[in-house]
C-alpha cells in the first residue's frame, strides 16, 4: 500500500517527477534560458494541464480593466481537451500601467475535485504566466496598444512614429502628409444609425487607405479626425475621396452614403529639412483649421502665410479673457428703421473690440472665438451690456426701443441656455419685450430640435425670437414652418440691386419671401439696405423695417442715444 501511494497515484513519486519535471522545462522558458518558442512553451502547459487534470487553460491580456468586463482583449489557449467544463481558478494581476493580465484553469464537469496539492501547484503555475506576461509578453503587448486604439485603427503614436523615422532619414521629401476630418458625420448617423455610421466610417477608412497605396498610412486622431501621408503620385487618388466617395454602411443590403472630407494638405518638399514631428503637424493642422473656417474650400493646401494667421489665432486666444475682464468690447447699435414713417423702430446690438487704441472689427476676431465656446462668453457678455444699456436708459427717461442680440449657433450644445439668458436679462431688471435673440439656423436634426425648443422656451417668457440671415441656408423654409419665430431678417443678397428690376430673380424672391413672412404673421426685417430704391422696393412689398447703411452704420452708445432722443430720421 506505501508502496502504491510513493509511485502510482494523481499525487504519487511518478506524478510528482513528471511535475517536477514539466516545471524545470516552464522555468526554462519563461526565463529566456533557451530560445523562447510558444509552440514549445504551449506544449508543456497543454502537458502540465493533463497531467493535473485541467480541462482548458486560458491566458488573457486587457488593456483597461473596462475592456476587461466587455471581454474584449487578447486570448492565448494553452490547452483545451474538448470536454465540459468550468472556471475554477483564476489569477488575476492589474499591472502599474493599468492593464489586466489574467490566467484561468477549468475544471471537468464530471471529474473529481482537484486535490489540495493539484490546486497548490496550479495556482503556482498561473502566478509563473501571469508574473512572466507582465515582464516579457506584457511589455509586446503594450507595444501593441500604444500603437492602436480600441477599434484597431493604427493612432496618433504610429503616425508620429513614421515621420519621425522618415524625416531623420531623409525620406519625407516629396512626401503628402494630410489630417482629415469626415465632413457632417452627424447627419449620416442620425440617418443610417450610429452603428451603420461606425461601418460607414470603417469603409472610408479603408478607401483613403487604398488610395494612398501600399507605401500609404492613414491613421485615426480620434473619433472622426484621421491624419495621412502618401506618395506625391497617389495623391490625386486621395483628393478624390476627400471632395466624395460612396461607402457602404449595411452589409446585407449594400446601401450606401457618400461621405466627403475637410482635409489640410502639406506637399512636402523634396529639399525639406526635416526638424521634428511638430513642424510637419503644425502645417496639416492650420491648413486644415482654414478648411474648417473657410466653409467652402473642404480641401485646403498649407502655404507659409497660414502659420502667420495661425499665430495671430492664437494670440486672439490669449488676449480674449482678459479683454472680457476689462471690458474691451463695446456695443455698437445699428437701428433699425420704419419706411413708412422713418421712425426708429428698434436696433442691433454689434460688437466691436477697442484694443490699445485701435477698434479692432467683427471680421477679426469672430470667426477665431467661433473655433470654441469662447464665442458663448462674448455672446453672454453682449446681452448683459445690452440690458445695463436699456436699464440706464429707462432710469433717465428716454425712449426705449427693442434691441437684438445675437447667439451663435455653438449655444445649441447648452441644456441650459434658457435659463442663463433668463439669469442675465431678470438680474439687470428689463422687461423681456425689450430683448429680441437673433439665432441662425442649425446644420443637424438634432440641434434643429434644440433651436426648436430654446424658441419655445423664449416666446413663452415674453423675448422676441427672430431668424437670422433667411434664404443663405439648406432648409430655410422648413426653419419657419416648424419654429414659431416673431421675427424674419431676410438675408441683404435678396434685396434687388437694380431699380425698377421686378422681374429679376432677386426681385421675385424677395418678393415672395416678404409675403410668405406677413402671411405667416412674421415681422419681416431687409438688411443691408443701402439705396433709395431699395427702400422703395421695401415700401411696395410692405417690408416695413430696414437696416443697412442708407439710414445708419452702427453706432457707439453715446451716438445711438441721440437717435433715441430723436427718433424720426430725416426723408433722403
Amino acid at each position: 500500500m506505501l508502496f502504491w501511494n510513493l509511485n502510482t497515484g494523481r499525487n504519487g513519486w511518478f506524478a510528482n517527477m513528471d511535475y517536477y519535471r514539466l516545471l524545470e522545462q516552464l522555468l526554462h522558458e519563461l526565463n529566456g534560458m533557451g530560445n523562447f518558442d510558444l509552440q514549445s512553451l504551449n506544449s508543456i502547459l497543454a502537458e502540465m494541464c493533463r497531467l493535473l487534470h485541467v480541462a482548458k487553460g486560458v491566458t488573457s491580456v486587457y488593456a483597461t480593466p473596462a475592456l476587461e468586463l466587455e471581454g474584449k482583449g487578447e486570448h492565448f489557449i494553452c490547452y483545451d481537451s474538448g470536454v465540459s467544463c468550468h472556471e475554477e481558478l483564476k489569477e488575476r494581476l492589474l499591472t502599474p500601467a493599468n492593464m489586466v493580465v489574467t490566467c484561468s484553469a477549468y475544471h471537468p464537469d464530471d471529474a473529481e475535485p482537484w486535490t489540495d496539492i493539484e490546486v497548490q501547484r496550479i495556482q503556482l503555475i498561473q502566478k509563473m504566466i501571469v508574473s512572466f506576461l507582465n515582464r516579457s509578453r506584457l511589455s509586446t503587448v503594450v507595444e501593441r496598444l500604444s500603437y492602436y486604439d480600441d477599434d484597431g485603427y493604427r493612432n496618433l503614436r504610429y503616425f508620429v512614429n513614421r515621420i519621425e523615422t522618415l524625416g531623420h532619414a531623409g525620406r519625407l521629401g516629396g512626401m503628402v502628409v494630410a489630417r482629415f476630418n469626415l465632413r457632417h458625420l452627424s447627419l449620416v448617423n442620425h440617418q443610417v444609425g450610429r452603428k451603420a455610421g461606425t461601418i460607414a466610417i470603417q469603409n472610408y477608412f479603408e478607401a483613403v487607405q487604398s488610395a494612398a497605396g501600399e507605401n500609404g498610412l492613414v491613421c485615426r486622431m480620434g473619433g472622426d479626425n484621421f491624419v495621412m501621408m502618401c506618395s506625391r503620385e497617389a495623391e490625386e487618388n486621395v483628393l478624390c475621396v476627400f471632395h466624395g466617395y460612396p461607402v457602404i454602411y449595411d452589409t446585407e443590403t449594400n446601401d450606401r452614403v457618400t461621405i466627403s472630407a475637410t482635409a489640410g494638405i502639406y506637399e512636402v518638399p523634396s529639399d525639406y529639412s526635416f526638424s521634428g514631428h511638430g513642424d510637419i503637424m503644425d502645417k496639416i493642422i492650420s491648413s486644415y483649421q482654414h478648411g474648417k473656417l473657410d466653409g467652402k474650400e473642404s480641401v485646403v493646401f498649407y502655404t507659409e502665410q497660414m502659420m502667420d494667421e495661425r499665430e495671430n489665432i492664437m494670440r486672439i486666444q490669449q488676449l480674449f479673457q482678459p479683454a472680457l475682464e476689462r471690458e474691451e468690447f463695446l456695443v455698437y447699435y445699428q437701428p433699425k428703421i420704419n419706411v413708412d414713417n422713418n421712425d426708429l423702430a428698434g436696433a442691433e446690438a454689434l460688437c466691436r473690440w477697442q484694443h490699445k487704441g485701435r477698434l479692432v472689427p467683427p471680421i477679426e476676431f469672430i470667426p477665431v472665438l467661433e473655433q470654441n465656446l469662447d464665442i458663448c462668453k462674448l455672446d453672454f457678455y453682449m446681452l448683459d451690456h445690452v440690458c445695463r444699456d436699456i436699464r440706464k436708459w429707462m432710469n433717465e427717461g428716454r425712449r426705449v426701443v427693442r434691441v437684438s442680440v445675437n447667439l451663435s449657433r455653438k449655444h445649441m450644445i447648452d441644456a441650459d441656455l434658457f435659463e442663463h439668458i433668463l439669469e442675465i436679462v431678470d438680474r439687470n431688471h428689463v422687461p423681456h419685450e425689450y430683448i429680441e435673440i437673433e439665432l441662425t439656423e442649425t446644420t443637424t436634426d438634432v440641434a434643429f430640435r434644440d433651436l426648436k425648443r430654446v424658441v419655445g422656451e423664449l416666446q413663452s417668457a415674453g423675448f422676441y425670437t427672430s431668424v437670422d440671415d433667411f434664404g443663405i441656408g439648406y432648409s430655410s423654409l422648413n426653419l419657419i414652418r416648424e419654429i414659431p419665430w416673431n421675427v424674419l431678417k431676410v438675408d441683404k443678397s435678396f434685396l434687388p440691386a437694380e431699380k425698377n428690376d421686378i422681374a429679376s430673380r432677386s426681385s421675385i424672391m424677395f418678393r415672395h419671401v416678404v409675403a410668405m413672412a406677413r402671411e405667416l404673421g412674421l415681422e419681416g426685417v431687409a438688411e443691408g439696405v443701402e439705396t433709395s430704391e431699395q427702400v422703395e422696393i421695401l415700401r411696395k412689398n410692405c417690408c416695413t423695417i430696414a437696416q443697412g447703411f442708407y439710414y445708419d452704420r452702427p453706432l457707439p452708445k453715446e451716438a445711438f442715444e441721440d437717435r433715441l432722443e430723436h427718433h424720426v430720421y430725416p426723408a433722403f
